[in-house]
């Protein structure tokens, strides 16, 4: 077992700043090469540091203040605009930075696009369910609107 801290949030396995046990080959193979982990050392501890401030900058403040956020959030539908073809096919997909401007751009307090989830790629015109990860404890789920630019 080799034990990582996390640079950035892993589902299933912690936040950034976390110390986890995983697999070798797992931290070797994929969360260390993609830059999700670096491995743990004595020095890193100072690293911790560092990565749970940013992450407390980042994170919505109290349990209140992020449900108020999760009810606003899923009040309206978000509209995205996307260049689409004649049978309502994208040209590409939606992609979670163009959800999170979305958001931003309806009224609605910025959010990482790292905290949005998407199910299935969003590859054609129609109303989709997204996932928003607000706090560790509340989840909003957004109705996004994609409509042809």
């Amino acid at each position: 077992m080799a034990k990582i801290i996390l640079t950035h949030e892993v589902t299933g396995l912690g936040a950034p700043g976390d110390v986890v046990e995983v697999k070798d080959g797992y931290a070797r193979n994929y969360l260390i090469p993609r830059s999700l982990a670096t491995p743990w050392t004595k020095g890193a501890e100072k690293d911790i540091t560092a990565i749970r401030k940013a992450r407390k900058a980042r994170e919505i403040a109290t349990l209140d203040d992020a449900k108020a956020i999760r009810d606003s959030l899923q009040a309206k539908p978000v509209v995205v605009t996307a260049k689409a073809g004649e049978a309502g096919r994208l040209f590409g997909a939606v992609t979670t930075a163009e959800i999170a401007e979305a958001v931003k751009a309806s009224g609605a307090p910025q959010i990482d696009k790292r905290k949005v989830e998407i199910g299935q790629p969003i590859k054609a015109l129609g109303e989709y369910k997204v996932s928003v990860r607000l706090h560790s404890d509340v989840s909003a789920t957004v109705t996004v609107k994609v409509v042809a630019a």
